[in-house]
């Protein structure tokens, strides 16, 4: 390569600042020194317009104009070029570098090339006494060894800046893109010393990132530092993966529901190496869900108040007709089983939740009229969370439901016995009627059981069996207890 504006830019790319009196380099031109009997060994790098010794011994000088460099000649051999006495090479005689200081008479370099073919320098070795005969075939070679290792050793370099410069660019796009996402994002040293926020940050909330937990409270409001901090603090000392709503401050002062969670980037020993979060606007759809919980609450209390009504109006009519009063009792107490169920749902949408053998107790109360064991509920009994109720009620009303209509509850003398039992990780309830009338299998399904196995399937991630046996129904239903 031999256009030098191209030779620079190669030169360029090996960030040599970083590499100035590099502690390699200087061992590398000690020894070569050493090995051709030397006082002055020198890295030398021309540039465009000096030569810089980037290393060496012997010489003080950090660098020359490239108008007297030897090794500006020397770069352009394939050969280490030797000069046994520069007072009669008709190239050199004359350079101020051989008429004054340091007086150079012999000088020997191997040329450094870059894997572009692009010469950069030499790695030279210089006395102020001529050498006839210059170097033997030893240090010759000897010499172009190191400079191969002084080349190895710039080429490392380069490839660790080009490294860094893709690390760099790549870290770069990151935050460029970080800053185009609508979520704010962040990340966090092991200690929980946050050390990044995308532009977002500063955006919603008008403020400056803070870079500890602790100052994030001006940012969360009063009512949810509590929780919010608590939490935090909690999953941070287990390194857990953290998750909360609260209010975030907005740049106008108002303030927004926001979903925070934050990951942990787990070493191979365990131990959290990072954490990386994100803060999510979730203010309107949170309105919303409260509108809907509202307008759930006013139904609820419609409901109960309607079914508070028609007990009374049983009361007011059975006052009128002694004769059905036990007939009204016995109504009104199908209503009041009615109403539990629902309180149940309810408790169980609040948050509060129930057993599933008291959800059960709460659908099959309606239809056991007087004689309460005509329902047996029995086996292992668990907590049921939010979602499984509302499918775990549709389930047993669809088969108290047929069995009031066509099965053992249509009758006085049919029972029904539900068994609750845990299999492994499996939860598996057994219904089993006896005593009411013989029921046939049809060979068409109603809505309801069509909605019923959709349920069971879809919702619960379970299986429901019938079979239509002398005796009575006998179903059963297997569950995932993680469904629950």
């Amino acid at each position: 390569m031999r256009d030098d504006e191209s030779r620079l830019r190669v030169l360029d790319a090996y960030d040599l600042d970083a590499l100035d009196d590099d502690t390699e380099l200087r061992e590398i031109t000690r020894f070569a020194a050493r090995l051709c009997n030397v006082p002055v060994s020198q890295v030398s790098l021309v540039e465009d317009v000096r030569q810089r010794f980037l290393a060496g011994c012997g010489l003080e000088d950090k660098e020359t104009p490239r108008s007297q460099s030897f090794c500006a000649h020397a770069m352009l051999e394939a050969e280490p070029m030797v000069v046994e006495d520069a007072t009669a090479d008709p190239r050199f005689a004359d350079n101020p570098l051989v008429t004054g200081g340091p007086g150079i008479r012999f000088y020997a370099g191997a040329p450094l090339i870059s894997p572009e073919g692009a010469p950069l320098g030499a790695l030279c070795v210089i006395d102020s006494v001529a050498r006839p005969g210059g170097l033997d075939d030893f240090q010759r070679d000897g010499l172009a060894v190191l400079a191969t290792a002084v080349m190895r050793r710039l080429r490392n370099r380069r490839e660790t800046l080009h490294e860094q410069t893709l690390r760099s660019n790549q870290m770069d796009r990151m935050r460029q893109i970080g800053d185009w996402l609508p979520d704010i994002i962040w990340s966090a040293d092991a200690e929980g010393r946050f050390d990044y926020y995308n532009a977002r940050w500063e955006q919603v909330t008008g403020g400056t990132p803070p870079v500890e937990a602790e100052a994030w409270r001006p940012f969360v409001h009063p009512e949810d530092q509590e929780r919010a901090f608590g939490r935090w603090y909690d999953c941070a000392a287990r390194g857990v993966a953290f998750e909360d709503e609260y209010r975030l401050v907005q740049a106008d002062g108002s303030w927004r529901w926001t979903l925070s969670r934050a990951l942990p980037l787990v070493g191979r020993d365990g131990s959290v190496l990072r954490w990386y979060g994100t803060l999510t606007d979730i203010d309107e759809a949170h309105r919303k869900l409260i509108g809907r919980e509202l307008l759930s609450q006013e139904l609820n209390h419609r409901i109960k108040n309607i079914f508070a009504v028609i007990n009374g109006l049983i009361a007011i009519r059975a006052r009128e007709h002694p004769e059905a009063q036990g007939f009204a009792d016995e109504l009104s107490g199908t209503l009041m089983a009615l109403s539990r169920a629902h309180n149940f749902v309810i408790a169980e949408h609040d948050g509060e939740g129930s057993s599933l053998i008291g959800l059960l107790s709460d659908l099959l109360a309606p239809y056991c009229g007087i004689a309460s064991e005509r329902v047996a509920i029995a086996g292992d009994d668990l907590r049921l969370g939010r979602k499984s109720a509302t499918p775990f009620a549709l389930v047993f009303h669809e088969l108290a439901t047929n069995s009031a209509k066509y099965g053992a509850l249509s009758v006085t003398q049919g029972k029904v016995e539900i068994a609750c039992q845990r299999e492994g990780e499996r939860l598996v309830i057994e219904w089993r009627e006896t005593g009411g009338p013989e029921v046939e299998a049809t060979e068409t399904t109603g809505f309801g059981s069509r909605l019923v196995q959709l349920t069971v399937s879809s919702q619960l991630q379970g299986t429901l069996e019938r079979a239509f046996r002398p005796e009575g129904l006998f179903a059963r239903l297997v569950v995932p207890q993680d469904r629950l």
